[in-house]
């Protein structure tokens, strides 16, 4: 196998294009608004349902474009297949049933430790560290999110079985965000992402079906649960998949220390919350953890 096959390197190790920030922001934005819409999807629907209905979705909105279909080798399939049970079929299944006993703001701030995972496993992958540039931003950005996330401690608790659950699916985000950087350089992020939701709507078709009879219709969570879909799955995996092909899945991964960001500022703009003072130091040192990031690597 070829070694663009065997990697988690991108093809651009410079700093940050105006392409990759705008990647790199729309990814954060979009992530960061989809714990709400899971919490609004729950309402009216088990989380089975709300798994699949996303997932689905997601896959129906790519394959409408003709970019998507042409066929990819034989031999990357195995990856693929694993690709949709590790970054879809798993966490998407997992992070519903989380936020069942916490909440979606804290849900948000635990998916800031992707980076740290997704490091870890490309530095096994690749053989060598991040350059020190990156690693001092992967230090600041998750001080940033532990400093928002203890500002928020005291708004509500978190099961200890939800945070096992976050944790496993973070998890299993790091795996996969290192194995679709060679798939996408090699066939485009649409057609990859396509088939990857195409398939854990397989996946998860079964728990979706089973969670049909404890669900009701109702128009508010519906049109969340398919925004959420549409956009928070199929626009925004689109989105990552050219980034991390592009930059790498260790600088990629940076884009969910926006997640935190984000959900705290709608938090104050939607739900009329308050944040505290602290929180905003947390704030400065996310960014300023994403402006290292972009840096060029070594």
């Amino acid at each position: 196998m070829s070694r663009i096959l065997s990697t988690s390197e991108g093809t651009h190790r410079g700093t940050f294009t105006p392409l990759d920030w705008t990647l790199f922001l729309a990814i954060g934005g979009i992530w960061g608004s989809s714990f709400i819409l899971i919490a609004t999807g729950l309402d009216a629907f088990r989380p089975g349902l709300v798994t699949w209905l996303r997932v689905g979705s997601g896959a129906a909105v790519l394959w409408l474009s003709p970019n998507a279909r042409p066929p990819i080798e034989r031999e990357d399939r195995p990856r693929l297949v694993a690709l949709s049970i590790l970054w879809v079929g798993i966490p998407f299944t997992l992070f519903p049933l989380a936020q069942q006993h916490v909440e979606s703001a804290a849900a948000g701030m635990l998916n800031g430790g992707l980076p740290i995972v997704a490091t870890l496993v490309a530095s096994v992958m690749l053989r060598r560290v991040p350059a020190p540039v990156q690693i001092l931003g992967l230090v600041l950005g998750s001080a940033g999110v532990a400093v928002i996330a203890l500002s928020t401690a005291g708004e509500g608790g978190s099961e200890a079985f939800g945070v096992l659950l976050l944790l496993g699916a973070v998890l299993c985000y790091g795996f996969a965000i290192n194995i679709a950087a060679p798939l996408q350089q090699r066939y485009g992020s649409l057609r990859v992402m396509a088939r990857m939701l195409a398939l854990a709507s397989l996946w998860t078709a079964p728990f979706g079906l089973a969670s049909i009879p404890g669900s009701r219709l109702k128009w508010g969570p519906l049109a969340a649960v398919l925004a959420l879909g549409a956009i928070g799955t199929g626009v925004a995996f689109v989105c990552m998949g050219m980034l991390v092909g592009r930059v790498g899945s260790t600088r990629a991964s940076f884009a969910t220390y926006l997640i935190p960001v984000v959900a705290m500022v709608l938090g104050v703009v939607v739900l009329g919350e308050r944040v505290a003072a602290i929180a905003m130091a947390g704030v400065a040192a996310v960014i300023a953890g994403a402006m290292l990031a972009s840096r060029r690597e070594a």
